[in-house]
């Protein structure tokens, strides 16, 4: 595989700082034990990196990627492009939240709807390159699903470990995409330690969400596609959902390349937000601790499934993110994510997944404590799609009404006139586009 990755980087291990050659690690760092490792690019690498804008997709950034090119990576690039999100001004959403320059980068619109296809497209392509048969990774749902896709895309055998409690839309989302799926009877720790298992016992390449070096460096793609869609132009915060903390890492690491490579010239503020529920990094980040203290046998406790993780594989990384960024951690509450689920919906017309929403449901907390301020830029990052969710979202939204097939009995139902204006709708006729009064 040293061949195939890309010359001037190193692995560096984020809990001992040991470095290591390209190809001379698989998973996390050999010398202690458990540390996740990140690529550090050389100054020369750096400075010679040019953005592939003829490529639509995440891969128009393969020069800040630790794979070199080959037919496998192009492969993989091709069979399901992935990335290239929009990026778009959220003018209402800001409105409701007191932030004026809102934006929203929309990680749900990827192939199996989740930023995760990022972190899978590379690992997949890795796993090419080494001559694996199969992959297998351990998660809630979503990084299950991307790995899934991809493999589909692809051909490879597919082997998914979910919890018990995963929601049923994406265990079935896992089902037809013909990954071999496995719902073990414990917590998300519980599927994350039988996938190493098996995958040691058989020889399996795991995804992991912090074992596999490259999951942070495929989700730091996200960063790099927000710096070049505001015209290289950094926000000035940008929040981010948290569970594993991976994604707050993949984004730290996209924003650092992109600042080492010369195409910006700071860093913005990273915001991670974790539910009250399952909260252990936002607790040491509030004690000034650099780890979390993981208790044995407590759960995590939320709607918020994508980021119901009791013991973070990626502490140190995410914690370092925030605090090298000036960054904060701050948590929310049940209901004020379902709120912010239909908050989002309802002024954007993006549909997030709880996980994704506690971005949003922040937002006031963290203008009133001075994290933010009403006229920064501020960048939310939708995680995933609510429609995998919709069982863990009901009654959040506008009431559901029911009616006989009678213009009579709708009219009653809806409390107006024919011709009179729908409430909340007072500048419009109140009519369907295209309807007749008589």
């Amino acid at each position: 595989m040293p061949d195939h990755l890309m010359p001037g980087f190193v692995w560096s291990c984020a809990r001992c700082a040991a470095t290591f050659p390209p190809g001379g690690v698989t998973y996390t760092c050999p010398r202690c034990g458990d540390g996740r490792l990140g690529m550090a690019l050389s100054p020369a690498s750096a400075a010679s990196a040019r953005v592939r804008t003829d490529v639509p997709t995440m891969w128009r950034y393969a020069d800040l990627l630790p794979l070199a090119d080959s037919p496998e990576v192009r492969r993989v690039a091709t069979a399901l492009p992935v990335g290239w999100t929009p990026l778009h001004a959220v003018p209402r959403l800001g409105a409701e939240t007191g932030v004026a320059d809102l934006w929203l980068k929309n990680d749900a619109a990827n192939p199996t709807g989740a930023l995760k296809d990022r972190a899978s497209s590379l690992v997949v392509a890795a796993a090419l390159v080494r001559g694996e048969q199969v992959v297998a990774t351990a998660s809630s749902g979503n990084a299950a699903a991307s790995l899934a896709g991809v493999a589909a895309a692809t051909g490879i055998t597919c082997v998914t470990f979910v919890p018990t409690g995963t929601p049923p839309a994406k265990i079935a989302q896992l089902s037809v995409l013909g990954a071999r799926v496995v719902v073990v009877s414990g917590s998300y720790e519980d599927a994350v330690a039988l996938c190493w298992s098996a995958c040691v016992e058989w020889g399996w390449y795991c995804r992991s969400t912090g074992v596999n070096p490259f999951t942070a460096e495929g989700k730091k793609t996200v960063a790099l596609e927000i710096c070049e869609q505001l015209g290289w132009s950094v926000p000035d915060a940008v929040v981010v959902p948290v569970g594993d903390g991976n994604i707050i890492t993949g984004v730290h690491r996209g924003f650092a390349d992109a600042l080492a490579a010369g195409w910006i010239s700071r860093l913005p503020r990273l915001i991670g937000v974790q539910a009250a529920g399952a909260s252990v990094l936002a607790e040491a980040w509030r004690t000034g601790e650099d780890a979390p203290v993981v208790v044995p046998g407590r759960g995590a406790g939320t709607i918020a499934d994508g980021i119901a993780v009791a013991d973070p594989q990626d502490a140190l990384r995410a914690l370092a993110a925030v605090r090298t960024t000036g960054g904060t951690m701050t948590t929310v509450t049940e209901e004020e994510i379902l709120v912010a689920v239909h908050r989002t919906s309802a002024t954007t017309g993006v549909f997030p997944e709880p996980s994704s929403a506690t971005a949003v449901a922040a937002l006031p907390a963290l203008l009133a404590d001075g994290h933010l301020a009403a006229g920064e830029r501020v960048v939310l990052i939708n995680t995933g799609s609510g429609l995998k969710a919709v069982d863990r979202v009901a009654g959040a939204g506008t009431p559901v009404l029911r009616c006989a097939p009678s213009l009579r009995e709708l009219s009653s139902v809806l409390g107006v006139g024919v011709r009179s204006p729908l409430p909340g709708n007072e500048q419009g006729s109140g009519l369907l586009p295209g309807s007749r009064t008589g």
